[in-house]
């Protein structure tokens, strides 16, 4: 599933051969805690994609396509089919595969469309993508000509998603999955020319220190892109819910757009701004035949949708940039 030397060489070449000295060991151990004990029937499942190969990929679309309907027969197709379909729930997307349409929970596009115009451009660049789910946005970083995008996220499901879209490029861009949280990356690495952060920041019990972790990964001048949920209010303005949030347990602080700025400025990052901030509706992220389990829908007030299922503020999410 991983390629380990391959992706220490990158490593090394990139400037972080630490880093590649103690990869095989991080890789081991994050393979060995399968906490739902699902990874080998993922591993079998990877095995029976079809050893098909395409070069007509194109990492520009918002909807990512890799190959066409008429490069494969219609059995063939059927197998990626079915295996694509045990690989479920798909969350960031879309995809599609030899034709095969993958319509995921999140219209991912919608959030690279927002933060495109805003960012330095990625040609050249190495890119480090912190929760970078199934990798879609990863790609994209590719298709913006990144030079060297490493994707980390603990989920081994998102593992398996990305290994089997990789699967079918004859020649895969220069996009590594390495199933680690940001603990994982060394201390004052330093070498990253942009940094992304996208739906993690309100996850983490100290979101100080994950924006501190976010900065030690850039080299001075380097950019980071910071995506999470915001709610309205002053620079002092900060929610913690009392329990979940939206249905989810680990929601730990959500601040506002201009306290989030203020954190950034406490943290040493310069031109920090906020750039977009956009509600979350229910047509950029739902319930599809590829991802059944609920979702935003379920997650609002069935008489306010204004406001979550626990009654806190619907889904607001912002988009910043600053530069370490």
């Amino acid at each position: 599933m991983i390629a380990v030397e391959i992706v220490q060489q990158r490593l090394c070449d990139a400037g972080m051969p630490g880093w590649a000295a103690i990869l095989p060991q991080q890789i081991e151990q994050a393979l060995a805690a399968d906490r739902h004990g699902d990874l080998g029937r993922w591993r079998h499942l990877l095995l029976q994609l079809p050893d098909r190969k395409t070069v007509d990929v194109d990492l520009e679309a918002d909807t990512l396509r890799i190959g066409r309907a008429d490069e494969i027969e219609k059995e063939i197709r059927q197998d990626i089919y079915q295996t694509l379909r045990a690989l479920q729930p798909w969350r960031k997307g879309p995809y599609e595969i030899f034709g095969i349409p993958v319509d995921t929970e999140w219209r991912s596009d919608w959030k690279w469309r927002r933060l495109r115009a805003h960012i330095q451009p990625l040609a050249g660049r190495k890119v480090l993508d912190v929760g970078c789910g199934n990798g879609y946005h990863a790609w994209r970083m590719a298709g913006e000509g990144a030079e060297l995008v490493i994707g980390i996220d603990p989920n081994l499901l998102f593992l398996a998603q990305f290994t089997a879209v990789r699967h079918f490029m004859a020649e895969p861009p220069d996009v590594h999955f390495l199933p680690l949280g940001i603990e994982a990356v060394p201390e004052k690495l330093e070498s990253f020319d942009t940094v992304f952060s996208m739906g993690v920041l309100y996850h983490r019990r100290s979101p100080m220190d994950h924006l501190f972790d976010l900065k030690s990964c850039l080299r001075p001048g380097g950019e980071l892109v910071l995506e999470t949920l915001v709610v309205e209010g002053g620079k002092n303005t900060v929610l913690v819910p009392e329990g979940r949030y939206a249905k989810m347990r680990n929601v730990w602080f959500i601040p506002s757009a201009e306290a989030l700025q203020n954190w950034l400025k406490r943290c040493g990052y310069r031109d920090v701004r906020v750039v977009d901030v956009t509600p979350t509706s229910t047509r950029e992220q739902r319930r599809t035949d590829w991802m059944a389990f609920e979702s935003l829908e379920d997650f609002l007030h069935p008489s306010n949708g204004e406001t979550t299922v626990e009654g806190y503020p619907a889904p607001l999410r912002a988009i910043a940039i600053a530069r370490a």
